[in-house]
């Protein structure tokens, strides 16, 4: 076989870096972007960050002097008024490069250390300060506290805070006495019965029900603590909660009558105080501190209607920094700072496309959603990510990337970019229901339905089909348990 040499010419599809940094930042969440934002900015010197977090935090200034404000933002007043409609627009300055940048660099170059901008205070503020986190108090310090007080004994309070060690985070005792006991060396001549009354005495700590080893003794414990109550009231309770207590969670009330030789008035009585206990007294002292969503577009009502628009507060200000582009300039690029450069042009461009990106998938989700921002979830209608793509001449991929982990926050509440889009449910009239408005049309008649006779999900299922909507049950049921609510049975009260 001959061997010979070919030109051919043909196109195939390259991912290049500046692709690969676009896709990779459009994909990111608000919280995952700063985060990557704040490795690059360590590691590229050309790049700077106007809208510095740590701008109004105390700073020891050059002469040792203490400063409420950074350098920086004094450096960052006069090109913010001088760029305010651009960074009012994509919230990016010098997004150009280097002749950006070189613009900006008279502006910078007249602060000094006395001309730092001080923080704000409000009028209403006597001491702006910082004021400092107080220590939350664990369930552990509570009870030890508490035992200090009562108990003197050291060895009494060795047992003491033995048994308090075992306690879980929700003031159950799991492990049972014997395998404590178990643990203990032998020198101690430590006994059950002494770990018994040390655990009966954690039980007679606060909160009620602490100790507790299962949660019918943690309602017993509770039941028994509790005052002002009638003395039949307080047995039926003790009773339903030591003996009956899967029939109670159950709502079994008509073998519970029976069990207990009672009318539905007594038992009336003793559900209240049952349901007045809390079956984890120690998750009061949980420090679990509370999760919050930054929304990344916000969508108000103008004079055209709903109306999308960024939120700022979420997108870093950014550009090249001035000195080093403008010797880079002037050394015509030599060097190994000029990809550093081309790099930091690269991120303010993308960082501006992503944003634009978000901007225009949410308008177009709200333009197709206006019923639901103005009567709710009821009139979602069906929407697929095919249909914004199509409209926008992005691909699926893209759509998909942008509605993740992004958040709109709207005049009904939060929500995720994906919660818009949902399947649809064919109705008799032709036409298509989406999932999102039949879980809310189950929510509302589960919501006003009467508690001694709740709906079925069969009978849900028939109530969808005269307005139109034809559900099978097990889809009634599908969608009960995703908005979490409990089976008919479980719903039932006397």
């Amino acid at each position: 076989m001959k061997q010979t040499l070919q030109l051919r010419v043909s196109q195939h599809l390259a991912l290049t870096p500046q692709l690969q940094q676009s896709i990779r930042l459009l994909q990111l969440s608000t919280l995952e972007l700063h985060q990557e934002l704040e490795q690059i900015l360590s590691e590229n010197p050309l790049l700077e960050r106007l809208d510095d977090p740590l701008d109004h935090s105390v700073r020891l200034l050059a002469d040792g002097a203490v400063s409420s404000a950074s350098p920086a933002s004094s450096a960052t007043e006069s090109p913010t008024s001088d760029s305010a409609p651009a960074d009012a627009e994509g919230g990016f300055d010098g997004g150009d490069g280097g002749e950006g940048g070189e613009s900006a660099s008279s502006a910078d170059s007249d602060w000094s250390f006395d001309d730092v901008a001080r923080t704000s205070k409000a009028p209403e503020d006597d001491d702006a300060r910082p004021q400092m986190e107080a220590h939350e108090t664990t369930l552990r310090e509570h009870l030890l506290e508490q035992m200090r007080v009562t108990v003197h004994s050291i060895r009494d309070r060795a047992l003491v805070e033995l048994v308090i060690d075992a306690l879980d985070e929700n003031g159950y005792l799991e492990e049972p006495l014997e395998e404590i006991h178990a643990r203990l060396p032998e020198e101690l001549e430590v006994e059950v019965e002494e770990l018994s009354m040390a655990l009966k005495l954690v039980q007679s700590f606060e909160p009620a029900g602490v100790g507790a080893r299962s949660a019918s003794e943690c309602l017993a414990l509770q039941i028994r603590r509790m005052p002002k109550v009638p003395m039949v009231t307080r047995r039926m309770a003790l009773s339903i909660v030591e003996n009956h207590l899967a029939l109670f969670a159950q709502r079994d009330f008509n073998k519970l009558k029976k069990a207990l030789d009672c009318d539905e008035e007594d038992l009336r009585e003793a559900q209240v105080l049952i349901k007045a206990a809390n079956p984890h007294p120690g998750a009061i002292f949980a420090g679990n501190a509370s999760d919050y969503v930054v929304p990344d577009v916000i969508v108000k009502r103008g004079k055209n209607g709903w109306q999308v628009m960024l939120n700022h507060d979420v997108m870093p200000r950014l550009r090249v920094n001035a000195m080093y582009a403008s010797i880079l300039k002037q050394n015509k690029g030599e060097g190994s700072m000029s990809s550093q450069l081309q790099e930091a042009k690269w991120l303010i461009k993308n960082m501006r496309q992503r944003f634009d990106t978000i901007l225009r998938v949410a308008q177009a989700i709200v333009d197709r959603q206006r019923n639901f921002f103005s009567h709710g979830e009821v009139a979602m209608r069906p929407l697929v990510l095919r249909e914004i793509a199509d409209t926008l001449g992005l691909h699926e991929s893209t759509i998909s990337r942008v509605t993740t982990q992004k958040y709109m926050l709207t005049p009904h509440g939060m929500f995720e970019l994906k919660y818009f889009f949902g399947s649809h449910v064919a109705t008799d009239a032709g036409g298509e229901a989406s999932s999102t408005a039949i879980r809310a049309l189950i929510k509302q008649l589960i919501g006003a339905e009467d508690s001694k006779n709740p709906f079925s999900d069969s009978r849900i299922a028939e109530m969808l089909a005269e307005q139109g909507m034809v559900v099978a049950r097990r889809t009634v049921a599908k969608y009960r348990e995703a908005l979490k609510i409990p089976p008919v049975n479980l719903r039932k009260s006397l």
